[in-house]
């Protein structure tokens, strides 16, 4: 065995998933870990909770194999502690467990695993168990990798509490810069319309849209789909996109022959904003606002904001036929 390989980066994952044993009994690493290795699987191991945590922090295994008994902190502090952390939180974890009374399976369960074997350790059924879990993990990813490939961000949060579990780069700086928030803190406005959705599941059609506006830029955000058990509230893949209408603003203002900032004026008119919310978001009087709408009458040759808005809009429908009011 090799116990030294402990972080992700050195770890291949092309070819191979990493599994990380933990148990205190050199004979069932033995066991397991010869038997994973012939599989084609890259084993780490780990014989005490604590180094369990380390080891799982620094290397991300796809999956862990955990010693429900152990001296000093047991395999079911350690899946808690797994579960809470946002690093660890998505990776399945299986229980093998002397213990057969229900109440130690229950609470094997209630601690974030996804499954148990029990001891003595038949290999055979341990490898069917993991390809399971293993094969939903892989779905997953494969998944984000692929959303993320196309200019998406996602994440994933659990409705029970709020907490995010999981985010790609991009998320993280979308969230920050629109939210202010970083993991483990799902923000507020997400969490609250995701329990919105979570609460219209049952109706037909698609889950509503949130979208956050910053500027002449918004982040949308879709409810994607459930992962993980799909019993209770569950886990939620979240899919977020921003788009950026500065491309539209930049065109209406070469169409109408417009300034810049007249261009900015219009394209607020065109989102309903009244002149004091468009001198808020432009940093200018409603007077001065009001000012650049006279001159856009003039060179558009209407006479109030309506029909502004109204040409401007179907100008945009051409240039830009995907733009959102």
């Amino acid at each position: 065995m090799n116990p030294s390989i402990d972080i992700a980066s050195t770890l291949d994952r092309s070819n191979s998933d990493v599994v990380l044993i933990v148990d205190d009994v050199p004979d069932n690493l033995a066991v397991l870990h010869d038997a994973l290795d012939e599989s084609g699987y890259t084993v780490l191991i780990a014989t005490s909770g604590e180094a369990a945590l380390q080891r799982a922090q620094q290397a991300l295994p796809d999956v862990v194999l955990l010693d429900a008994m152990m001296p000093g902190m047991d395999g079911f502090e350690v899946a808690k502690r797994l579960k809470a952390s946002p690093k660890t939180a998505h990776i399945p974890i299986i229980f093998m467990t002397g213990l057969t009374e229900t109440e130690h399976l229950v609470a094997a369960l209630e601690c974030g695993a996804v499954d148990y074997v029990t001891k003595p350790i038949k290999p055979k059924e341990v490898l069917a168990r993991m390809g399971v879990h293993l094969a939903g993990a892989r779905e997953r990813r494969q998944t984000r990798n692929a959303l993320d490939a196309f200019g998406y961000a996602t994440i994933t949060v659990r409705a029970l509490d709020g907490a995010l579990l999981w985010q790609t780069p991009l998320a993280r700086e979308l969230l920050q810069r629109y939210c202010g928030t970083q993991s483990p803190q799902t923000p507020p406005q997400v969490m609250q319309w995701l329990q919105q959705c979570l609460a219209t599941l049952d109706q037909a059609g698609e889950p509503p849209r949130l979208t956050l506006e910053q500027g002449a830029k918004r982040l949308s955000f879709r409810l994607h789909q459930q992962i993980g058990d799909v019993d209770a509230l569950g886990d939620w893949l979240i899919v977020m996109r921003e788009v950026s209408d500065t491309a539209v603003i930049e065109a209406m203002a070469l169409s109408f022959k417009l300034t810049p900032k007249e261009a900015e004026v219009l394209y607020w008119v065109v989102k309903g904003k009244t002149n004091k919310d468009i001198g808020d978001i432009l940093g200018s009087s409603p007077a001065t606002v009001k000012k650049h709408l006279e001159h856009i009458f003039i060179k558009l040759g209407v006479e109030t904001r309506t029909a502004a808005a109204g040409m401007a809009m179907g100008r945009i429908r051409l240039l830009q036929p995907q733009f959102e009011v």
